[in-house]
């Protein structure tokens, strides 16, 4: 008999030696999982979250997918469903709009704001090429994320 008693403390030190291994495994699994992760978290498909102002968009159906709204040089044009408007995301008034000299502006508007706000900040951006955000219609599939949808306007000189 104590032949077996020694036999199956042999096994049993030697179970216990293999699950150090099997939790080196585990750790070294987790370790790519997570870097697999991190390095995956952006892709041009997924593009990275931007700090900007958040606003209920209104749906537009004819709406477009506009990109280039989420490069890190647009200028985008905020207004608030409390009537506020900013420029990325510093607060400022809507005559100083006039002087944006950049290229497209991307205006997106709280579908809650008064109209005529949205029309200020319109006419004050009058002789620039600018586009209208909208939020994507129904017919965009869901889960992902999408691009900022958009219409351009015309908008005459002064």
């Amino acid at each position: 008999m104590p032949c077996r008693i020694v036999e199956t403390a042999k096994i049993h030190s030697k179970i216990g030696k293999g699950d150090d291994g099997m939790k080196t495994i585990i750790k070294i699994c987790l370790v790519v999982l997570v870097t697999m992760c991190v390095t995956n978290a952006q892709t041009a498909s997924k593009p990275g979250l931007t700090s900007g102002i958040s606003v209920k968009m209104p749906v537009a159906i004819n709406a477009v997918e506009m990109p280039a709204a989420d490069q890190p040089n647009a200028t985008v044009v905020s207004v608030t469903a409390d009537g506020r408007v900013f420029i990325g995301t510093r607060q400022v008034e809507p005559g100083a709009l006039a002087g944006l000299t950049q290229g497209t502006v991307y205006v997106k508007a709280d579908a809650r704001v008064p109209y005529q706000k949205v029309l200020t900040v319109l006419d004050n951006l009058r002789g620039r090429p600018v586009v209208l955000l909208t939020a994507p219609g129904s017919n965009v599939e869901r889960g992902n994320i999408v691009p900022p949808y958009g219409m351009k306007v015309t908008l005459g000189s002064r």
